[in-house]
């Protein structure tokens, strides 16, 4: 059963265009915006899904025949029997009970398919007809804006039901997903609902009570080995699972794409293996054996010479647990932890250790507003030294920016990224720490807002592409410090960018192009695709809106 989704048709530098709203500079509104409005309040129905809709069940990233899983403790609910039905579906429970994440690995199934969740859902668009980890909290701020609380609150509770039944907050529920999880942005979910509400009614106390047993299971997951990035005190992103990932099922080429790509600049991650694997276990975890050329078309290009002769090689265990980290994190893919971020367990990350500084704060909000003191100064003594640590280590002085820290090297990354603006938004920086990481906005800022890093690679989280995640996060993390004029600015660039194109095509879009202020998507290698949708860009639209007080 394929999936159909329905959908409504409706390297310049800061100082060039920071000081002029121009229509390429973009800080004026376009036009009457009610369209849009209209196209994004539509639109979280068109993106809904649940377990009494057949189209829920479709996954074109395998194109393969639909089954649903139950966890194995539960009995069947009668939503699911009628789904049954109705569509013609399979349905089985799992093979066991989930306590942890990397319980079951998905290979233990004799096929692949969706994760029972209780409650309907908003799924990103395009090829993401499930419900992801870190979209879902960009969605649900755009639903509590669209006055659709109750419908953000039952995403919450599948997170809640995910941690109860599947171990962890999924990258999202289907069972090639059970190994991984996304950027924990739990405890900002939960409390951005509990306020939509002033604490009353069905996110309540008790409600509350709830949450905070569940965040704190997803705080453990992250500071408990594996997910700690050495001795240093931080953590990192790392997946159960090995070898290559399902999900690029509907772009068999890609491994092949990264070798190529690879053997051409002289493999500078040392991520090829030219052996065949010595045992079935190493074969699994190094995948299958890639056939590859000496240069790219790009390589050739620069080089001015033909490829050379086909030759054999394999992509190394290290390097494909590398990769599922690097899908963990979110940002798939950049070169930010090495070429395609084969290296992205390697490093405690900026963004990641900033969003478990907010996790820690708000653990300790949730505790004081549940009457355990106590509590509370645990959870603020754990944000305490996680400021400290990231400041040890990923504050550079000379530079005034965070950087992600190697921690099996001992040393900081250079690679300029905007994730570096996190702990602004985390409230982890220091004044005078956030004064100077604002001098580094030109480094990413351009005409459409903020681009994810100063480095053209060909992937779509280099530059120059845009996501509506990194808007949010610098331009909340900029008026947080007190630097209004700058965050203004970024959500208007954002936003009039995000109109432009809505009024050209009819449509939101899953990136921008944020130095032409198109959708334009020349992605050489991984997704190569700009979806249409887009939850989390709609969700960023509306809060900038809000931000800006229209």
């Amino acid at each position: 059963m394929k999936l159909s989704v329905l959908i409504l048709m409706a390297a310049l530098t800061l100082p060039a265009f920071a000081q002029q709203d121009d229509a390429k500079g973009g800080a004026a509104p376009t036009g009457d915006n009610k369209d849009i409005h209209t196209y994004i309040h539509k639109g979280w129905d068109v993106l809904s899904r649940s377990m009494n809709d057949c189209k829920t069940l479709g996954d074109t990233k395998l194109q393969t025949q639909p089954i649903l899983y139950l966890p194995a403790e539960i009995t069947t609910p009668a939503d699911v029997t009628a789904l049954q039905k109705k569509c013609g579906l399979q349905i089985a429970p799992l093979p066991k009970k989930i306590e942890h994440a990397g319980d079951l690995r998905p290979d233990e199934l004799p096929r692949q398919g969706l994760l029972y969740l209780p409650n309907p859902y908003v799924v990103p668009g395009g090829r993401f007809n499930e419900m992801y980890g870190w979209d879902s909290y960009f969605i649900i701020l755009g639903l509590v804006r669209d006055q659709r609380v109750d419908a953000a609150r039952g995403m919450v509770e599948n997170f809640f039901y995910e941690i109860e039944h599947y171990g962890s907050v999924l990258n999202a529920n289907r069972t090639y997903y059970l190994t991984r999880s996304q950027p924990p942005l739990l405890t900002s979910m939960i409390l951005s609902v509990y306020n939509a509400n002033n604490g009353q009614g069905p996110s309540g106390a008790a409600w509350l009570r709830r949450g905070y047993e569940n965040a704190q299971r997803d705080w453990q997951l992250w500071n408990t080995e594996p997910h700690l990035a050495g001795n240093i005190g931080l953590s990192r992103y790392y997946d159960f699972g090995d070898g290559p990932v399902p999900e690029m099922g509907d772009d068999p080429s890609y491994y092949n794409q990264v070798a190529n790509s690879l053997l051409a600049h002289g493999d500078p991650g040392h991520y090829l293996v030219a052996d065949a694997p010595s045992s079935p276990d190493s074969a699994k975890m190094v995948g299958p054996e890639l056939t590859v050329k000496p240069c790219d078309d790009a390589a050739k290009s620069a080089a001015a010479r033909p490829c050379g002769p086909e030759r054999k090689f394999h992509l190394s265990a290290d390097y494909y647990k590398g990769d599922r980290a690097m899908r963990e994190s979110g940002y798939d893919i950049s070169y930010r932890f090495g070429p395609f971020s084969g290296s992205t367990h390697h490093y405690a990350p900026v963004c990641l250790n900033s969003l478990l500084y907010k996790a820690e704060n708000d653990l300790a909000r949730m505790a004081a507003l549940l009457g355990r003191p106590t509590e509370v100064k645990k959870w603020k003594d754990r944000a305490a030294q996680r400021k400290a640590r990231m400041t040890r280590y990923m504050w550079n002085a000379g530079r005034g920016m965070f950087y992600d820290y190697d921690f099996q090297r001992g040393r900081q990354s250079t690679y300029n990224f905007a994730a570096s603006f996190y702990p602004l938004w985390a409230g982890a920086a220091t004044q005078q720490q956030a004064r100077l990481q604002l001098r580094r906005l030109p480094l990413v800022e351009r005409p459409g807002g903020i681009a994810t890093s100063d480095r053209i690679t060909g992937v779509q989280w280099d530059m120059p592409y845009g996501w509506a995640p990194v808007q949010y996060f610098v331009e909340e993390g900029l008026r947080k410090y007190g630097f209004k004029t700058e965050a203004n600015r970024v959500a208007s660039h954002w936003n009039s960018m995000v109109e432009e194109n809505y009024l050209r095509d009819g449509t939101i879009r899953e990136k921008y192009n944020v130095v032409d202020r198109s959708t334009t998507a020349n992605v050489s290698a991984g997704y190569k695709a700009n979806v249409v949708g887009f939850g989390w860009t709609n969700g960023v639209y509306l809060e900038f809106e809000a931000a800006q007080g229209k």
